[in-house]
């Protein structure tokens, strides 16, 4: 993986990491675990979804294209969720849907960070060890991740929660999600920085500063550096959050998790 991108090859990932592809022409990026298997564990928008068929059934803005197959041609359990769950399990080539495979890189250095324009791409917080995210990640297939949000609860925050086990303790602010604070940081950027252009005439100056303030945002919002994040382990988070009760239990979540990667 290199500064300006994190594509990588099919052969290269390992059951644990953190996958992503970009969708709507590079418009937005969707988030995953990969499980082993050709496998990945993902949230969706909860209401995109037939129950039937794990299919999208409405044109939202986010995760819109992000259709599953009725009938995956190699893997029968491709799609598999439980009720009123936007957690899924797909193989990798229907995660992808042919887009192309990147993979997201966790204990980055501030500088690292930083030089990356675009958010939802790395992390300075570090990765928990593999059995331990591959856990989280079928713990919570099996028991949801509560109701989707573009701002504070999307497939990102998922994955990130899945490699890190942090949480954020005020629920009122953005998420952990690089790339919803892309999307908020941007015009924020912009907007302090319209001042400067009456001490700044030149654009380039401007231009420069802006991105700067654009950056800086970024990196205050990573999980990696916030003070607002606490470790929480996954039998726990139905409570933490106030999810207890939403979901019923599933018995023997840990055997059906490893005959589903088996599959």
């Amino acid at each position: 993986m290199g500064l300006l991108s994190n594509r990588v090859e099919r052969s290269e990932i390992k059951p644990g990491d953190h996958i992503y592809t970009y969708r709507a022409i590079f418009t937005y990026s969707h988030h995953g675990i990969f499980v082993g298997g050709s496998k990945v564990v993902h949230f969706r928008p909860e209401r995109n979804l037939n129950s039937s068929t794990g299919t999208s059934s409405d044109s939202d803005f986010y995760d819109s294209t992000l259709s599953l197959p009725s009938s995956c041609p190699t893997f029968p359990d491709c799609g598999f969720r439980q009720p009123n769950s936007g957690v899924i399990l797909s193989c990798l080539d229907c995660f992808l849907r042919n887009g192309s495979l990147y993979c997201f890189e966790y204990g980055v250095t501030p500088s690292v960070f930083l030089a990356k324009v675009r958010g939802g791409t790395c992390s300075t917080a570090a990765s928990d060890p593999p059995e331990t995210v591959i856990h989280r990640a079928m713990y919570l297939l099996q028991n949801g991740f509560g109701n989707y949000d573009v701002f504070q609860n999307n497939c990102e925050d998922f994955t990130l929660y899945c490699k890190t086990g942090l949480l954020i303790v005020d629920r009122l602010g953005v998420g952990r999600s690089g790339q919803a604070s892309s999307i908020i940081g941007a015009p924020l950027a912009a907007i302090l920085s319209s001042p400067l252009k009456l001490l700044m005439p030149s654009p380039v100056g401007v231009a420069t500063m802006t991105a700067g303030m654009y950056c800086m945002s970024r990196y205050a919002t990573d999980i990696g550096v916030r003070t607002d994040v606490i470790k929480v382990a996954v039998e726990d988070l139905a409570v933490n959050l106030g999810w207890a009760g939403h979901h019923e239990e599933v018995a023997d979540d840990s055997e059906a998790s490893n005959q589903l990667i088996a599959l």
